[in-house]
């Protein structure tokens, strides 16, 4: 499938699996000293990442400076699936602003 659209095909460990968007959500949060932008990783591997927007790219937002990642504590120490994920969070975040979601999306948690 290559990179068109928002899936794409991504090797993780030995298996390859199909990834989308959908498995990332953000979470933007208000508070005095302005907003916090989260992305979280739903499925397996779960982790999350804090995120600024890039003021100094030219859309004011670019991928995002990381500004904090949680990974979930592994006695494996396989954070190389985590480390896999981390572009495609990005690209996700610089995305979000730019794709409106439909209301079915939005409120898939709501019931």
């Amino acid at each position: 499938m290559g990179n068109c659209g928002i899936v794409r095909r991504a090797k993780i460990g030995s298996l390859m699996e199909r990834m989308s968007f959908s498995h990332f959500m953000r979470i933007e949060r208000d508070d005095q000293a302005g907003s916090k932008h989260y992305i979280v990783h739903t499925v397996d591997p779960r982790f999350s990442m804090e995120l600024t927007p890039d003021h100094e790219a030219l859309d004011k937002v670019g991928k995002g400076v990381i500004k904090r990642l949680c990974l979930p504590n592994s006695w494996a120490g396989d954070y190389g699936q985590c480390a896999k994920l981390i572009g495609p969070a990005q690209d996700f975040f610089a995305r979000s602003f730019n794709e409106p979601v439909p209301k079915a999306v939005s409120r898939r948690f709501v019931r």
